[in-house]
């Protein structure tokens, strides 16, 4: 069974970091494509990062909105992906998932970490 657990969210003020981890299982990690997406109050799902598979030499896609200030990592040995994220503005505020596969038939999603950025 595919699992994605989200972790490392919380509440940070604006200019402040968080690193956000997703510890996978249930797949061959490297295997895989894997994505960060978020969701805001009242908001769709949006885009984040993606970091590609091993077999496509871990190719990083980022948003321009997060440009500059996310960046996308993952450990292939200990199937974990990751989301260094610096210089937070309120409007980051979101749940941010962890995906598998985004796009795909095969897509899978965690359950997600809230991040709120605030005074």
């Amino acid at each position: 069974e595919v699992q994605l657990v989200e972790s490392g969210g919380g509440l940070v003020q604006p200019g402040g970091s968080l690193r956000l981890s997703c510890a996978a299982s249930g797949f061959t990690f490297g295997d895989h494509d894997m994505t960060w997406v978020r969701q805001a109050p009242g908001k769709g799902l949006e885009w984040v990062s993606s970091i590609s598979s091993i077999m496509t030499g871990g190719t990083i896609a980022i948003d321009n909105s997060v440009k500059g200030r996310f960046t996308i990592s993952r450990d292939n040995a200990k199937n974990t992906l990751y989301l260094q994220m610096n210089s937070l503005k309120p409007e980051d505020t979101a749940v941010y998932y962890c995906v598998k596969d985004w796009g795909t038939s095969t897509m899978h999603r965690g359950q997600g970490t809230q991040v709120t950025v605030s005074l």
